[in-house]
């Protein structure tokens, strides 16, 4: 069995784990979409659309609107790699995107999470 590269994973597929993860930690679905929209510039109702529809990563971040401009200060490690050392840009968006959602899960604020 082959892998498939990440960018080619369904957002669809993704975004309820992201939300589940969440909800396990007793935190909601609201600031799940609230990260996503801060690192994508997406709207809410953005997000209601691409969650019901099946776009992978790549062109989920190669149609968001803007990446927040302070998403070069998500540092840290996800899956055993530094997000700011990785080299391909989709990998590093979707890194950068499992890092805040791990950073809600344990319990952070959300200022500290959008780097407020």
């Amino acid at each position: 069995m082959s892998t498939r590269p990440i960018s080619q994973l369904l957002f669809t597929t993704v975004y309820p784990l992201y939300v589940q993860k969440a909800e396990r930690k007793n935190r909601t679905k609201e600031e799940v979409d609230a990260i996503i929209c801060w690192l994508t510039g997406y709207t809410r109702d953005d997000l209601v659309r691409y969650a019901n529809v099946n776009i992978n990563f790549q062109a989920f971040f190669d149609q968001a609107p803007a990446i927040h401009p302070k998403s070069s200060e998500i540092k840290g490690v996800v899956c055993g790699v530094r997000v700011e050392e990785i080299q391909d840009p989709i990998t590093q968006k979707i890194r950068w995107l499992d890092k805040l959602i791990d950073e809600l899960a344990k319990g952070k604020s959300m200022d500290k999470i959008l780097r407020s």
